[in-house]
């Protein structure tokens, strides 16, 4: 087993002279297969019921253990069953699945009945893997015991998460399982650092959610407690376009904050809907710290389903969420299976026209560069997908 394989899948065949009916009637050739991985531990059995079988990280065939992959010498357990007296050939092809950006869709705000939500866990993961999503936070409120024992559907990467929910605001802190120490109680601004100081100090991520929110919004008077900003709560509305004016108001600043959005959902029949939207993550795998790499470090964007408009960025060698030197021969890549964007820089916004899914488009002096695509016309326009930014200095020594 090499290094850096996310997935093995091991299929083999060999002559059967008799099938079905008949094989069950009359002697033939049954080879059964079964797998171990590095250590000698015993990961799955399938006798000779099916001709292909996978272990994977974060997802495997019925009757083999889910797990990571590790390199080294792993083992085909051959099961000769019945081999009829000529002997028979039976050949294996081994297939790997290895460590790469792959685009996975996500919802970071959901809500189960671990606080105000209707479904569980289980349940949310269900509805999710339904959905064709890939990964959820599930951000109850003031609580992490959920963290602790969360349950595995292959195919759906649990995201730790808490929403850490105040009358002054609310922000997710994402990637620890329990990010207090011992109360979320904070009555003063001083108290209120200290949380957010002791949960970045396990490794915490935190991100400001639904900051224009009339109901809810953000009123600490410290801009600098966020890492990330959640500029897109459930359905597009004007309060999320308050959140992206704010946003795009500190990029001018000179502030790089990566983009994300989330359903903030609860139950049905509610103006929330799950995976509405999504933040679409260029992750190297599936799992939970892979994909909050890249969410931090913004390789993603935000749209309004798991089938809505893609995007991505890139300036030379840079991509979205990077620093790259400007340069004003280099063209920023715009790749999209829109027909038209919306390029956003310190100059104002332009519309941009993609051909054949790409678009190069040579930039203004500007500190970043971001994307995003609308729908609709007149006042019913709103906002579909949004990038994030692609950031730029004079400076080589801290582009990256």
């Amino acid at each position: 087993m090499p290094e850096n394989v996310v997935k093995i899948t091991v299929s083999y065949d060999y002559y059967k002279p008799t099938k079905g009916m008949l094989g069950d009637l009359k002697p033939s050739n049954t080879i059964d297969i079964g797998l171990m991985d590095e250590k000698g531990n015993f990961l799955g059995w399938s006798g000779s019921a099916h001709k292909t079988i996978s272990v994977g990280e974060f997802e495997s065939s019925a009757g083999y253990l889910t797990q990571p992959i590790n390199s080294g010498e792993w083992q085909i357990i051959v099961g000769a069953y019945h081999v009829m007296k000529n002997g028979v050939d039976v050949t294996y092809d081994i297939e790997f699945e290895y460590k790469q950006d792959i685009l996975l869709f996500g919802d970071l705000h959901i809500h189960s009945s671990a606080s105000d939500g209707q479904f569980s866990a289980y349940e949310l993961g269900i509805m999710a893997k339904e959905k064709n999503l890939d990964f959820i936070g599930l951000a109850n409120h003031n609580n992490f015991a959920e963290n602790l024992n969360l349950p595995h559907i292959d195919g759906i990467t649990f995201v730790p998460a808490v929403e850490w929910t105040h009358y002054n605001g609310h922000m997710n802190f994402f990637g620890v399982k329990a990010p207090f120490e011992n109360s979320f109680i904070a009555n003063t601004k001083k108290e209120m650092q200290e949380i957010i100081s002791h949960a970045k100090s396990l490794g915490a991520i935190i991100s400001v959610n639904h900051p224009k929110c009339p109901i809810c919004p953000y009123k600490w008077d410290d801009e600098n407690n966020f890492d990330m900003m959640e500029i897109w709560n459930g359905p597009m509305r004007p309060s999320n376009e308050r959140a992206i004016e704010w946003w795009t108001s500190l990029l001018k600043q000179g502030r790089q904050i990566p983009i994300v959005g989330g359903s903030d959902y609860h139950k049905p029949k509610q103006f929330a809907r799950l995976g509405n939207p999504v933040t679409a993550v260029y992750s190297q795998s599936r799992s939970a710290d892979d994909v909050l790499d890249a969410i931090q470090n913004g390789n993603s964007f935000v749209t309004d389903n798991v089938d809505g408009i893609r995007l991505n960025l890139k300036y030379g060698d840079i991509v979205m969420g990077g620093t790259a030197v400007y340069n004003s021969e280099i063209p920023l890549i715009i790749t999209s299976n829109a027909k038209r964007v919306i390029l956003v820089t310190e100059s104002g916004e332009k519309e941009i026209t993609i051909t054949n899914s790409v678009a190069k488009v040579i930039l203004p002096q500007t500190n970043f560069a971001y994307v995003k695509v609308t729908k609709g016309i007149g006042k019913f326009k709103r906002i579909c997908t949004i990038s994030n930014p692609i950031y730029f200095t004079n400076s080589k020594e801290v582009a990256k």
